[in-house]
């Protein structure tokens, strides 16, 4: 089977499957990262075949929704590459990524040793920071039960991949707690720079809406 129609059925398996999903981590948001990549890539090199499949499959099964745990989208993502006859050697270069890509507390280091691995995650990253991140911390916060914002519970820098899952609060401190954090931490050259944009819209963004909480005129 050839590279590209591998890369078309993969892509037709998120559309059928995650299409609806409400909390962000949707088949628009695998595109988004999955287009982002390939540009990166353009820029930064690496394997394409194997930043595509990581970009397509890197929240296969996210650990927020499998109960803390990674292995779950790494097996799903060995099933559905093997019925295609991916390589073995492809297949755990793309399972390296699905289980090193998250964002683990702001005190927590998170090494990403491959060059492919490297351009996903800063694709991941970028679709947390700007316009539609702001949007999907939304979505995934009144999904799973998080108050818009209160301010007696104050943004936590946790600083063990535990606490971090384990945190309860709002979806303002998100964006301190993770989303603010992540502009200096991307890996490539090109990420970085596409990163300083949206970064100053969301700081833009939750200036106003403290000046909105205030009640200013």
């Amino acid at each position: 089977m050839e590279k590209i129609e591998i890369i078309e059925k993969v892509r037709k398996y998120l559309e059928q499957n995650f299409k609806n999903e409400s909390t962000g981590h949707d088949y628009w948001h695998f595109v988004r990262v999955w287009k982002m990549a390939k540009n990166i890539a353009k820029k930064e090199g690496g394997d394409l075949f194997v930043i595509e499949l990581g970009a397509l499959l890197h929240d296969i099964a996210d650990w927020k929704f499998n109960g803390g745990t990674n292995e779950i989208g790494i097996e799903k993502a060995k099933i559905l590459l093997k019925s295609f006859n991916v390589d073995e050697k492809i297949i755990n270069q793309v399972c390296y990524i699905i289980d090193n890509i998250s964002f683990k507390g702001a005190k927590v280091k998170n090494s990403m040793a491959t060059k492919e691995g490297k351009i996903v995650q800063d694709a991941d990253k970028l679709d947390v920071i700007g316009a539609i991140g702001i949007a999907r911390v939304f979505a995934y916060g009144g999904n799973d039960g998080r108050e818009i914002y209160n301010p007696d519970i104050k943004p936590k820098m946790h600083t063990s991949f535990e606490d971090y899952k384990n945190s309860k609060g709002t979806s303002i401190n998100h964006f301190y707690e993770k989303v603010l954090l992540l502009k200096d931490i991307l890996n490539t050259k090109t990420a970085k720079k596409l990163a300083v944009k949206r970064h100053q819209f969301t700081k833009n963004y939750l200036k106003e809406f403290f000046k909105e909480w205030e009640g200013k005129i």
